[in-house]
């Protein structure tokens, strides 16, 4: 062979030992690099307090994450800001309840969904588990966290997007999940001895407007709200009217504001009824689209509904301790 051509193969080889060599110092970087990415938690951004609640248990340390809306904010009501929308642009994972709650945000929510994962996940749920919207034809009533056992569902589809968005984390997304689970069906059983202790006349809950639907079919209750599902429809003072009659005539005691939405109409029925010579006291004030404050027990799902549960029964003649399920209720409430 002459010597050109052994120089040649000779430059070749020592190229291809070169680029073996490169290969070997970049793929503990590659590795670390793609092992930095997993150990990042993942960036998950929510629109209401209840499914924050959610993601934030059933994560862990898997996910961080931004909730849209806080204590006393209206769903129905609230438009995504400027950095709401940078950090849903952001996120790893969209998390909305749908079902035309986030009423002013659908539109975007939607667009959104066609560039990121984005999952409105009580759209999940069954036609048939959901109660029919009185004001729209094609829509359904979306307060379903209202009923801690139709919520549960919710809170599945919550660890299914986020296995889905962190598939290596599904281990412990499914036991976080699991003890989730377990503490909703604890408020449950709690809420159905409580209820079960207020006397048959006086299960007649009258709020603001109309949110515990899913509560009332769950508990036996009649429900009656001053404004209908959506607190952006009008409360017509013959509503208001029907109302003060029926707490005249079926001598209901309590009536019961809500931290979300204004206490205006329900200060109506009160003086109303007392112009009737019929006293109506405010049974106290109920979380119905907000969770309690940040940090709080009523700040998370079950102490909201916990909340909910003691106050509605001792306003309405049941037997239910004064600080709630386990003690954990803030004085007063």
């Amino acid at each position: 062979m002459r010597t050109g051509s052994i120089n040649g193969l000779r430059r070749i080889a020592l190229a291809a030992g070169l680029m073996l060599l490169a290969l070997a110092a970049l793929a503990p970087g590659q590795v670390r690099a793609e092992a930095s990415q997993a150990a990042r938690p993942l960036s998950v951004v929510v629109t209401t307090g209840m499914i924050a609640d959610a993601a934030r248990r059933i994560g862990g340390d898997h996910v961080e994450v931004r909730a849209l809306m806080g204590a006393g904010v209206d769903p129905h009501a609230y438009r995504q800001t400027r950095s709401d929308i940078a950090a849903m642009a952001r996120a790893d994972l969209v998390l909305w309840h749908g079902l035309y709650l986030e009423a002013q945000m659908e539109g975007f929510l939607k667009e959104l969904g066609a560039r990121k994962p984005v999952v409105a996940v009580a759209e999940s749920l069954p036609r048939e588990l959901l109660i029919s919207h009185f004001d729209y034809a094609d829509k359904v009533d979306p307060h379903v966290w209202m009923d801690p056992r139709l919520w549960s569902r919710v809170v599945e589809a919550v660890r299914e997007a986020l296995v889905a968005a962190r598939p290596e984390a599904e281990k412990a997304f499914s036991v976080n999940a699991e003890a989730y689970l377990d503490e909703l069906e604890q408020v449950a059983a709690y809420s159905d001895t409580v209820f079960a202790s207020v006397p048959e006349t006086a299960r007649v809950l009258v709020t603001a407007h109309d949110a515990f639907s899913y509560f009332g079919r769950a508990q036996g209750f009649e429900v009656l709200g001053i404004q209908g599902i959506s607190t952006q429809s009008e409360a017509g003072l013959q509503r208001v009217a029907e109302l003060v009659d029926i707490l005249v005539d079926r001598r209901i005691r309590a009536v019961f504001v809500e931290s979300s939405v204004s206490d205006r109409s329900i200060r109506a029925l009160i003086e109303g009824a007392a112009a009737k010579g019929h006293t109506v006291a405010i049974g106290g004030e109920l979380f119905s689209d907000a969770m309690g404050p940040e940090g709080a027990y009523e700040g998370t799902y079950p102490g909201m509904i916990d909340h909910n549960a003691t106050v509605i029964s001792r306003a309405l003649g049941g037997d239910a301790p004064e600080r709630g399920m386990a003690g954990r209720l803030a004085a007063g409430s």
